[in-house]
């Protein structure tokens, strides 16, 4: 095998999202990135690969401690596709304890701030109030067709229990409020190749439910996520056990209202084990 030939292998082994959250520590402790077509969305990037980015720059800091246990994100503003910097620090550490606060900076404005706990965690007394839906494997349910206006649908294989899209992979137009009866969505969602699982992997995933509005009334209409939040319920370890096998999420809004609805979701391992929970407020415009 040539040269060139083994680096164009390597380049293909090198997962599209691992490419779209890579960073690079600058002289001054900030981090440089870029945004990824792989991972564009009706405008600008998917969310939930610019959340998992700032997230990655925490993972990837020499000074961090443990594990992440929450990343909240509020999107400041629209991103651009190009470059973009990262400016994390550590603004408290305890003894078990760490405390982030990130700024994502383009053109020299902020386009996102962030906060982000770590951890490290330990054996305890554990409990998980919250019920494994009881729905058919995702072997048993066809792969449901991306959106063609949104690129980052193309890199997740969905298969939806209820509450997806059209089977042309999209939501008709104009079509009647309350046309659904309620907001809930689940379905099996894995990364696109398969990827082993891993925290900025898991904080993409948390941001890849439709959004609710969507799901409640099929019709388009303007929108953005305006702040997200995630909890991490399990360690790398856990992570590391599901592999890149799918995972089963589920969705719900509790309210539309005044231009704003929230959407909050579970995502479990085939096992019915709860791996995260996220929360988060979107902005609509009629």
């Amino acid at each position: 095998m040539d040269t060139a030939t083994h680096k164009l292998d390597s380049a293909q082994a090198v997962h599209a999202l691992d490419i779209a959250t890579a960073l690079v520590r600058q002289p001054d402790g900030s981090f440089l990135g870029s945004t990824s077509p792989a991972y564009g969305n009706m405008v600008g990037p998917f969310g939930g690969v610019t959340a998992a980015t700032l997230l990655q720059s925490v993972i990837t800091h020499p000074e961090r401690l443990g594990e992440p246990v929450a990343l909240t994100v509020n999107f400041a503003g629209a991103l651009a596709d190009g470059e973009f910097s990262i400016i994390a620090e550590p603004v408290r550490t305890n003894r078990s304890t760490q405390h982030w606060v990130l700024r994502l900076l383009q053109a020299g404005e902020t386009a996102a701030t962030a906060t982000v706990v770590t951890a490290t965690r330990r054996d305890t007394w554990s409990a998980t109030d919250a019920l494994f839906p009881q729905v058919p494997a995702a072997a048993e349910l066809a792969r449901t067709p991306p959106i063609e206006r949104a690129a980052w649908t193309r890199q997740y294989d969905m298969r939806f229990v209820r509450g997806g899209p059209n089977p042309d992979g999209g939501w008709t137009p104009g079509a009647d409020a309350d046309t659904e009866r309620d907001s809930i969505s689940q379905l099996w969602i894995r990364d696109e190749p398969p990827r082993c699982l891993n925290f900025v992997s898991l904080a993409a995933i948390c941001d890849a439910f439709y959004p609710r509005l969507f799901a409640r009334r099929p019709k388009w209409v303007p929108i953005g996520t305006v702040s997200l939040t995630t909890y991490f319920h399990a360690d790398s370890g856990m992570l590391s056990a599901v592999g890149s096998h799918a995972l089963l999420g589920t969705a719900r809004a509790l309210s539309f209202s005044n231009g704003y609805f929230d959407q909050t979701a579970e995502v479990w391992s085939q096992e019915g084990r709860l791996l995260a929970s996220s929360h988060q407020v979107v902005y609509y415009k009629e």
